[in-house]
């Protein structure tokens, strides 16, 4: 696991994108600064977090006969480069699932393969290993680790019921809630006082709703939180606020 060294904080690096700008979570001593793309930014340690990016899904799913536009690798990129342009972080840290499958990388564009290296040439990026992506090549650039720690915090692909003060990803976190009359759906971070776990990036990710069975034990119930996304702002709800289905 590779710890870093935090960095000052500057009136300039907590500036929020696309939200307001009291909007913020806090875990093990961190102010952490979500986006509306669904990525996290850390200003402590001048890094900018995503998750499940699972790049190359488009083309996984054309081989196996389902036709989806080939562009999700393309849009992502675009998203996470406006995202790293508003921020100009010190590093990038993927958390896991980069890629759909492990023949993604060999399935990249070449514009899409050069903009990747050049993320990786410009800011200091670190992959973490998830389990749709167990092994990436060296050609990527940047770091490839299991486990990245910020401080008490560890950065990792799947959540771990019995560890302390984490940031994950893996799960797809979504919200439901009714307001106004109208039932309302929408990719949100989930944390309660001890675990962050982030939506999912890529473009074409789905979600899965936090009051679902594949998050029990992870949550304190009384404690969690979610921030939505919504389509101008991030919309914090309290776990009695959500719907199971």
């Amino acid at each position: 696991m590779m710890p870093y060294s935090p960095k000052l904080q500057t009136a300039s690096s907590t500036m929020p994108c696309g939200c307001d700008d009291d909007v913020r979570i806090r875990l093990a001593g961190l102010e952490l600064v979500p986006n509306l793309t669904g990525a996290l930014y850390v200003p402590d340690y001048a890094a900018v977090l995503v998750a499940d990016l699972h790049f190359e899904k488009g083309s996984s799913r054309a081989s196996r006969g389902v036709h989806l536009p080939p562009y999700d690798t393309r849009s992502s990129l675009a998203l996470l480069k406006s995202v790293v342009g508003h921020y100009r972080p010190q590093r990038v840290i993927c958390l896991g699932d980069s890629f759909h499958d492990a023949e993604g990388p060999m399935r990249l564009a070449p514009d899409d393969f050069a903009n990747i290296r050049a993320l990786a040439d410009s800011t200091e990026v670190t992959w973490i290993t998830g389990n749709h992506d167990p092994v990436l090549p060296r050609e990527l650039g940047g770091r490839v680790m299991e486990e990245v720690a910020l401080g008490a915090v560890t950065l990792r692909h799947i959540p771990e019921a019995a560890t302390h003060s984490e940031i994950a990803g893996h799960l797809h976190p979504t919200g439901i809630v009714v307001r106004r009359g109208r039932r309302l759906r929408r990719k949100c971070f989930a944390a309660d006082d001890k675990r962050l776990i982030l939506p999912a990036f890529g473009a074409y990710t789905g979600g899965l709703n936090v009051c679902s069975p594949a998050f029990d034990g992870l949550f304190d119930k009384p404690k969690l939180n979610v921030w939505m996304l919504g389509r101008r702002t991030i919309h914090r709800f309290a776990s009695t606020s959500l719907l199971a289905g």
